[in-house]
């Protein structure tokens, strides 16, 4: 088990000054990949995350024997390698702790299900579009894989699509392109408003996993490669910072409790708006970029039912575990999960699993209010996609991310490249919104990003 110690600092009282090595405030999977990186070099990380548990947006724990997972989370067999690097060297693949996920990803239209979105499958059965919808759709993968080379997950800004929004990547396309591929795509998984984010980052990312095929999940829930990598590590949960500054000596961090830590370095493994709040005094250099890393929220709703669920589909077709809901088909449903599709032991035998998204509208609307409010604006709306949904329903949960998914605006684009070429400092950072890619593989190459900037100034 990871060494947590709720408030205390290290070696001294909750309200002293402590000399530790390097600093890694967050615990989310970017934070702790830096720390493991660093402790394999030599280093001696101290991992200081705020909640009461590791794992960050990628957080599940257990109610009864249903396996509740606050966000979402899945991990692809191809251009995840920095994820499945971790996973090997803490041997989570060795004892079954990674699923194969054996049903699909499909869209909602014309009061069903259409199995296939984003795989071979789909190309075979039209995956909900017109003739004229899979004319579009292919006319503009075709375009795509002749530049595929040309894409990177790292630098989408250097992508042939430069700072081009998703929107405008299905301008003079089947309008089927924009509103059930395109928009749902972006607005389910990621929160995204298509009209503001910029196309690269999903190009890229489905071009780095060949589309949706061969996706796993995670055995013991979305934290457990999280929870792996913390066991070996000094993580003191409920340990929130408040501010970092530089000084001549190090890094001086100053904890919610009062108490002070005097690091030799510090990655800051948080969303950008934290970074950039407890951390006024980066240099100015740095300020665009984190100011212009902007996040949308979202919210996910976990319903625990007594029977497993399925969205209404044509008899025979493929099983659908994640259900895409286009904006012209509802407007405040993005998408809803049946996590027992996903993986069996998400439920009880016999029971079910359901989560349901708010669109990027109702998220804004909803994000603030009490959960009777939310429950009470989603649960009815969610019985047509998952009929019986409200009967059998026994217990719901409401998750809230105001820092959900780096947005990867226009703007965000343009500056990475440069803030990734800034010189070497004692503060670093992580995250996903290093390479504005909103994904756990994101994540894991940042924090491994962190360790290599700060190995390089030993």
């Amino acid at each position: 088990m990871a060494r947590q110690h709720p408030t205390a600092a290290a070696g001294g009282s909750t309200r002293g000054s402590t000399d530790i090595d390097v600093a890694v405030v967050g615990g989310g999977i970017a934070g702790l990949t830096a720390a493991h990186r660093l402790r394999a070099a030599g280093r001696n990380p101290v991992v200081l995350e705020a909640a009461d548990a590791v794992g960050g947006r990628m957080k599940a724990r257990r109610v009864e024997d249903w396996i509740v997972e606050e966000g979402t989370e899945t991990l692809a067999v191809h251009g995840y390698d920095a994820t499945w690097r971790l996973i090997k060297e803490t041997g989570l693949d060795r004892d079954g702790g990674v699923l194969k996920v054996r049903s699909l990803a499909g869209v909602w239209r014309g009061g069903r299900a259409h199995a296939g979105t984003g795989h071979w499958v789909g190309a075979l059965t039209g995956g909900g579009l017109s003739l004229g919808g899979r004319s579009g759709l292919a006319g503009l993968a075709g375009s795509l894989v002749r530049q595929a080379k040309e894409f990177d997950t790292r630098d989408p800004g250097g992508s042939p699509l430069g700072t081009k929004t998703v929107q405008q990547l299905a301008e003079g396309r089947h309008r089927e392109v924009y509103d059930y591929v395109l928009q749902p795509a972006v607005a389910t998984g990621w929160g995204w408003d298509a009209t503001r984010s910029t196309a690269a980052p999903l190009v890229s990312t489905m071009v780095s996993t060949w589309g949706l095929l061969g996706w796993r999940t995670y055995r013991g829930g979305m934290d457990a490669l999280a929870r792996r990598v913390a066991e070996k590590l000094d993580v003191r949960t409920g340990h929130p910072v408040e501010e970092v500054k530089e000084t001549v000596a190090g890094v001086r961090l100053v904890c919610a409790d009062g108490s002070v830590l005097n690091a030799r370095e510090a990655v800051l493994a948080v969303p950008a708006p934290l970074a950039r709040r407890i951390h006024p005094g980066a240099p100015a250099a740095e300020l665009p970029y984190l100011e212009a890393s902007t996040y949308t929220p979202m919210i996910r709703v976990t319903c625990l039912v007594d029977r497993p669920l399925t969205p209404p589909q044509r008899r025979g077709s493929p099983s659908v575990y994640a259900l895409l809901v286009p904006e012209v088909e509802d407007g405040r449903i993005s998408g809803l999960t049946f996590e027992h599709a996903k993986a069996a032991n998400r439920a009880p035998s016999g029971a079910g699993l359901v989560s349901i998204l708010t669109s990027p509208a109702a998220t804004r609307e909803l994000i603030g209010l009490p959960d009777e409010e939310v429950l009470a604006s989603l649960l009815g709306r969610a019985e047509k996609y998952a009929p019986g949904l409200n009967a059998h329903l026994r217990q719901a949960f409401v998750h809230r991310f105001p820092y959900a998914a780096p947005e990867a605006t226009a703007q965000a684009v343009r500056l990475q490249r440069e803030f990734l070429a800034r010189p070497v400092r004692a503060v670093e950072y992580a995250g996903d919104w290093l390479y504005q890619r909103p994904s756990s593989e994101a994540a894991v190459q940042a924090g491994e990003l962190a360790a290599e900037r700060l190995l390089s100034r030993s």
